[in-house]
């Protein structure tokens, strides 16, 4: 799928990958569609990208609310039109045992990122298969690979995004319509720093991996976008423990469990 000239529309575009994928987009030609919650954030970026000759449009928005989300979504269709490509970026959620989940934070677990990516591609897609083309690009975790102790209800979350992508995949298919995911190892970023404890509770074999920037990261995901590659999985160090998990995944399971966080013992 081409960038220059299409409208891309972002994710989580306030800070981090998504703002990272935007700017790179406006740079290669694209005119971006900025999502998220931080109104201050996401103009802010806008004018960055039109200060350098790009096209950027803010709409904030709360992606968990499914009416909020149509009506942002049919100002965009007015507006703008339908996007070309879609990158569902956005997503939160700490690590934590599920008898250290309050029912309220479980509800949140799902709702960023995987109901956020439905309600945005359900409101998004029957203009694009009006158009009968399209890309959509669901950004999703190392956790949607092999889960690992201490991070129960973020994995399931990260598992159900990875559902709904291979789902709507096959929906989609002799539409016009792409589907895919990447997975990105580790990305310096405020997450940790938004999730006091997280970064403690990766598993020893996530020390093999390097940090990313978002904009290494970003770069990666527009290539795969380019290419109209499927599965995206980066850097090489976890393309390769995700090859090996998909021929012998008993090695890599153990060696996530093994070198995971521990329960805190109730004695």
């Amino acid at each position: 799928m081409q960038i220059k000239g299409s409208t891309i529309l972002i994710t989580g575009a306030s800070s981090g990958i998504g703002a990272a994928c935007a700017a790179a987009a406006a740079r290669a030609g694209a005119r971006v569609v900025l999502l998220a919650r931080t109104q201050p954030a996401l103009e802010q970026l806008a004018t960055q990208i039109h200060a350098t000759g790009g096209s950027a449009y803010a709409y904030p928005v709360d992606l968990t609310d499914a009416a909020a989300v149509d009506a942002t979504v049919a100002r965009i269709l007015a507006e703008l039109g339908p996007p070309d490509i879609v990158i569902s970026n956005a997503g939160s959620g700490r690590w934590l045992f599920v008898e250290e989940t309050s029912a309220t934070e479980a509800a949140e677990l799902i709702a960023m990122p995987y109901l956020a990516a439905f309600y945005l591609t359900r409101a998004l897609l029957p203009a694009m298969l009006q158009r009968r083309r399209g890309y959509f690009l669901f950004v999703n975790s190392p956790a949607a690979l092999v889960a690992w102790p201490g991070a129960t209800g973020y994995t399931a979350a990260r598992w159900a995004l990875r559902g709904f992508a291979e789902a709507l995949r096959a929906d989609l298919h002799s539409t016009g319509l792409r589907v895919a995911t990447a997975i990105p190892g580790k990305v310096s970023s405020s997450y940790f720093t938004n999730n006091p404890g997280t970064e403690a509770r990766a598993p020893g074999l996530a020390r093999l991996l390097p940090t990313l920037t978002p904009e290494q990261a970003a770069a990666r995901m527009l290539r795969a976008i380019a290419r109209n590659e499927q599965l995206v999985v980066f850097p090489p160090a976890l393309k390769l423990l995700y090859l090996i998990h998909r021929f012998a995944p008993g090695p890599v399971r153990w060696l996530a469990v093994a070198t995971g966080t521990r329960r805190p013992k109730a004695w």
